[in-house]
């Protein structure tokens, strides 16, 4: 009987409604400076992304964020929307849950990345967001990845669990 239930918890959690999607992208070339959004950039094996200052930071090579969240972010704060670049994470995705790709592999585009943890928010948070930015982004910070296999992230590509 235990066999069984664990076979079928495996199955449920390898099981995805739909493909999630690549709403934006971001790198942030410098501490303190401006994110640079853009339509696609260059994920590089055991690196990060180019362009990007964490580029070549062990298990933190890439952030994610869902789109969700970020509307979950504004209501806490009361606000109609939160702008992606103030949570500086490098891709926001829409129609995944992003914590159910824990140990998992993942694709985008040509890219292929390791879940290597969520992405809790820092003090930043309280700057960029406002009073309460850090408590609103609790739980709702997104993951962190490595890059395992590198190629090119366009907006608007398949987030697909492999």
């Amino acid at each position: 009987m235990k066999r069984t239930l664990v076979m079928e918890l495996k199955e449920l959690q390898n099981g995805f409604a739909k493909p999630g999607r690549v709403v934006y992208i971001g790198v942030r070339p410098q501490r303190r400076e401006p994110v640079k959004v853009l339509d696609q950039v260059v994920a590089i094996e055991a690196r990060g992304l180019e362009g990007d200052r964490y580029k070549n930071s062990g298990i933190r090579q890439v952030t994610f964020i869902q789109a969700e969240h970020l509307k979950d972010v504004a209501s806490f704060l009361g606000r109609s929307s939160v702008e992606p670049e103030l949570t500086r994470r490098n891709i926001v995705v829409e129609g995944i849950n992003l914590l159910a790709l824990k140990g998992k592999q993942f694709s985008i585009g040509e890219a292929v990345f390791q879940y290597s943890g969520e992405c809790h928010p820092c003090s930043r948070m309280e700057e960029n967001l406002g009073t309460g930015g850090y408590n609103a982004m609790r739980g709702h910070g997104g993951i962190t990845a490595k890059v395992i296999q590198g190629g090119l992230i366009k907006t608007g590509d398949e987030v697909i669990a492999i």
